[in-house]
């Protein structure tokens, strides 16, 4: 059964989805309905529903202002509105469908059959991204594999001097200079990365041990090979000394 959660400033039209979603499809339900996109966002934060019906014209936030602010979109996004102009802007930020209110019944049957394609993809998409990954790191202990910009990198320890937290994003620095943006927090990163290279030395840094140049004890903080100084968190300086 498929999730769907509902944003709309009109409870009356999210009654009457509710009721068009119950009556014309067993394959999906309501799991949560706002009228307030901040307690969207906060519910969106820490649950990933299937797929989201968002309605365009709202008092406090627009629909499209309210998807830039999400930290993530591995949900299929269906525009609801009552104005046909905004279809190009839906194609931008990557709606699967459009529609207008009050809603066809025939064309919300057709955005169900959308939103149930979405998901069997993204579903086989992200088994397919754990078998690559579990691959890579049963035979190559020495290379990651992280998921970025719709495609999967397989990255050398070696090459990565720190990972630097930013909220719900960690940010790599590799050798080269590149910096490659993963959609993880850095507890996340951390999981992936082998324990006897990488230490997390702060709340928003792991740093390759390898790749340590200087460590100025009297300040707390280290010099990368890149020559990038990160700070020592006081309650790991113990520990990093031990794994030093």
């Amino acid at each position: 059964m498929l999730k769907a959660v509902i944003l709309d400033d009109e409870p009356k039209s999210i009654q009457s989805l509710v009721w068009e979603l119950s009556n014309f499809s067993n394959d999906i339900e309501v799991s949560e309905s706002f009228t307030e996109p901040s307690k969207a966002l906060k519910y969106l934060k820490n649950n990933t529903p299937d797929c989201l019906f968002l309605d365009v014209q709202m008092p406090t936030i627009g629909g499209f202002q309210f998807l830039e602010q999400l930290d993530y979109t591995d949900f299929a996004i269906v525009i609801t509105t009552a104005y046909d102009e905004y279809a190009i802007n839906a194609l931008k930020h990557e709606a699967i469908d459009y529609l207008l209110k009050p809603i066809d019944s025939d064309d919300l049957k057709h955005t169900i059959e959308k939103v149930k394609k979405h998901n069997e993809r993204f579903i086989n998409a992200d088994k397919f991204e754990r078998i690559l990954a579990d691959f890579n790191t049963k035979f190559d202990k020495k290379r990651i594999t992280v998921n970025t910009d719709g495609k999967l990198l397989f990255l050398d320890v070696d090459d990565i001097i720190y990972v630097e937290s930013d909220g719900n994003y960690s940010t790599l620095h590799l050798q080269d200079q590149r910096k490659i943006v993963l959609t993880k927090k850095l507890k996340e990163v951390n999981t992936i990365l082998p324990d006897h290279y990488f230490f997390r030395i702060h709340n928003s840094f792991i740093i390759n041990l390898n790749k340590i140049k200087e460590f100025i004890k009297n300040e707390g903080y280290v010099v990368m090979d890149s020559n990038h100084k990160i700070p020592v968190a006081r309650q790991r300086k113990s520990d990093f000394l031990e794994k030093l």
